[in-house]
């Protein structure tokens, strides 16, 4: 019988059955992924890396897309160490711990989200998908990709996708290696099930000490990046006027006004 464990405030739903945990992003209309959000996530993946039984876990978004990505009003000043602590505790356990992730990625999939998606072990994505990293138009970067992205997709295309804040296709996202498979949207489902499948057939120790082994070499940079790539956000990109300008101006709704400083 599958288990829906729920808390409030709810931004998501995990729903756990034959080895297999669902969580479902749900925070209407584009799941913004706010500190609630943020904290649920953690909480969840702890509890789930305790739990014998479950081997697999699938990430997805409710409604239109995936995940619009972080919640703008966490990156001011004031909110940024809090929300790169938090945020950054999500993504440390998607990356060490011993199930074996996979994204479902439909509509769009931006910055924080993409960043999630990114580190999961395995990602599907609807062709009609839309992934990008756009936080250089707020005058800010995105810290999981500025340290793992290259790793998957190339120096050359992660400095291009960082750098102008590019959206691209689930088609391309496959295509650079963001995704594993792009396919219609309506194939989404069937696909991720298929693998899922293919998963629980396998030894699920197996499966937790071979990921362990895949990433070994990796993990230790990225834990060593990720430190960096946050204390530079902090320290200096938040002492910017450009900074600050990008996400006021995205708050007001207007065009930014860039000084250089």
């Amino acid at each position: 019988m599958a288990v829906v464990m729920e808390t409030k405030p709810v931004r998501m739903v995990v729903d756990t059955s034959s080895s297999v945990a669902r969580i479902v992003l749900r925070h209407a209309p584009l799941n913004v992924i706010d500190i609630p959000m943020m904290e649920e996530l953690a909480q969840t993946l702890a509890e789930l890396e305790a739990r014998s039984d479950i081997s697999v876990i699938v990430l997805s978004g409710e409604g239109r897309g995936f995940s619009a990505g972080v919640d703008v009003a966490a990156h001011t000043p004031d909110s940024a160490e809090a929300m790169l602590l938090k945020f950054h505790a999500v993504i440390r356990l998607l990356v060490a711990g011993k199930k074996v992730t996979i994204a479902a990625v439909h509509g769009p999939c931006l910055g924080g989200g993409a960043e999630l998606a990114m580190v999961c072990d395995l990602a599907y994505t609807a062709d009609s998908a839309r992934w990008g990293f756009p936080e250089i138009k707020l005058g800010c970067y995105p810290p999981v990709a500025c340290t793992a992205l290259a790793t998957l997709v190339g120096q050359k295309r992660a400095a291009e996708l960082i750098l102008t804040g590019r959206t691209i296709s689930g088609t391309e996202a496959a295509q650079m290696g963001l995704a594993n498979r792009a396919v219609p949207s309506e194939e989404l489902a069937a696909v991720v099930e298929e693998t899922v499948q293919e998963l629980l057939k396998l030894s699920p120790a197996a499966l937790a000490v071979t990921k362990k082994a895949f990433y070994a070499w990796d993990a230790m940079h990225f834990d060593k990046g990720l430190a960096r790539a946050e204390k530079i956000y902090l320290e200096e990109l938040m002492k910017t006027a450009d900074a600050h300008e990008g996400i006021r101006a995205f708050m007001e709704k207007r065009e930014p006004k860039w000084t250089g400083k």
